[in-house]
C-alpha cells in the first residue's frame, strides 16, 4: 500500500492531449514533493481526513476555511482574497492604487491578461493571465477554449468581460460539467466573432487575431449520471474506485465527487 499525507492544495495541471494532474505534497506550508494523479484513475483509493486544517498562507491551525483555504484574518487581508480576484474590473494597480498588497498586485495584476471563451456545459467568458490560460481552462473543466482579447493589465480585461457578460455566462455549472452535459453546441469561433461585433470599438486594439481553439480531454473512465458531493467535515473518509478527474474534482464510482480545491488546507491521507 502507498500512503500520501498532505495538506491539500489545488492540483497542478498541464495539457498533453489529455489533461494531466499533479498533486503537490505539502506539510502545512512546506512542499515535500508531488504526485502524478492520472495513473490512479481506475484504482481503488481511500481518502482520510486527519482532523486538522491549516491556513494555506500562515500555516495556522484553524477550524474552518474562508475562501480557498485561508483563515478568517488572512481572508480579510490577503491579496489572494482581494475583490479584484473575482471581479477583475475592480483592479486599479495599473494606476498605482493597490486594493490589498501593492507588490503582489503589481506582479500578478499589472501584467498582460487574456479575455477568453470556454465551453464547459455552455459557452462562458472569463479572464486569466497569459501564462495561466491552459490551467485555467482545465481547472474549470472546459472541453475547449479560445482567446478573444489580450490586454496590458487586469482591469481592462475585466471591463471587456463585463461587457460580454450581458450575453454570456461567467460561471461554470459544475454539475453539468461533471456529467459532460453540453447544452450549447455553437462553435467557439462563431461565438467569438459574434462577441467581437458587439464590443465597443474602444476595445478593438485589444482584439485577438489568433483563432486557435484548444481542445481538452480528461482522464475519465465513465461520466456520472447522478452526483453526490463528498465533504470531509461530514464523512471523515471515503474508499472507492476513482473513475476520473475533471476540473478540480475527483470522480468516484457511483457519482460521488470530491472537490480538491474547496478542501485546500485540509490535512488528509490518500491510500492506494
Amino acid at each position: 500500500m502507498t500512503q500520501i499525507i498532505t495538506n491539500l492544495r489545488k492540483m497542478r495541471t498541464s495539457l498533453d492531449g489529455v489533461a494531466q494532474y499533479i498533486l503537490p505534497i505539502i506539510d502545512i506550508l512546506d512542499e515535500k514533493g508531488t504526485y502524478y494523479m492520472n495513473p490512479l484513475v481506475g484504482e481503488e483509493i481511500t481518502i482520510r481526513y486527519l482532523d486538522e486544517i491549516h491556513c494555506i498562507e500562515s500555516g495556522k491551525k484553524i477550524k474552518k476555511t474562508f475562501g480557498e483555504g485561508l483563515s478568517y484574518d488572512r481572508w480579510m487581508k490577503s491579496p489572494l482574497a482581494s475583490p479584484s480576484i473575482v471581479r477583475p474590473e475592480l483592479s486599479r494597480i495599473h494606476e498605482g492604487i493597490a486594493l490589498r498588497d501593492a507588490a503582489w498586485e503589481e506582479e500578478y495584476h499589472n501584467k498582460p491578461h487574456y479575455v477568453y471563451l470556454s465551453r464547459t456545459s455552455v459557452i462562458k467568458v472569463g479572464v486569466t493571465r497569459l501564462q495561466n490560460k491552459i490551467s485555467r481552462w482545465i481547472d474549470q473543466g472546459a472541453s475547449e477554449g479560445i482567446i478573444v482579447a489580450e490586454t496590458p493589465y487586469r482591469q481592462l480585461a475585466g471591463l471587456i468581460e463585463v461587457a460580454l457578460k450581458e450575453n454570456l455566462e461567467d460561471k461554470t455549472a459544475w454539475q453539468a460539467m461533471l456529467k459532460n452535459e453540453i447544452k450549447d453546441t455553437e462553435s467557439l469561433l462563431s461565438k467569438k466573432e459574434e462577441m467581437l461585433n458587439i464590443l465597443p470599438m474602444d476595445y478593438e486594439p485589444f482584439f485577438y487575431d489568433d483563432d486557435t481553439i484548444t481542445q481538452i480531454s480528461y482522464p475519465i473512465l465513465e461520466y456520472p449520471k447522478k452526483l453526490k458531493t463528498l465533504k470531509l467535515d461530514e464523512t471523515g473518509m471515503h474508499k472507492g474506485r476513482l473513475m476520473g478527474i475533471k476540473g478540480q474534482y475527483l470522480i468516484f464510482e457511483g457519482g460521488l465527487v470530491f472537490n480538491v480545491r474547496s478542501h485546500a488546507g485540509y490535512r488528509i491521507s490518500i491510500e492506494f
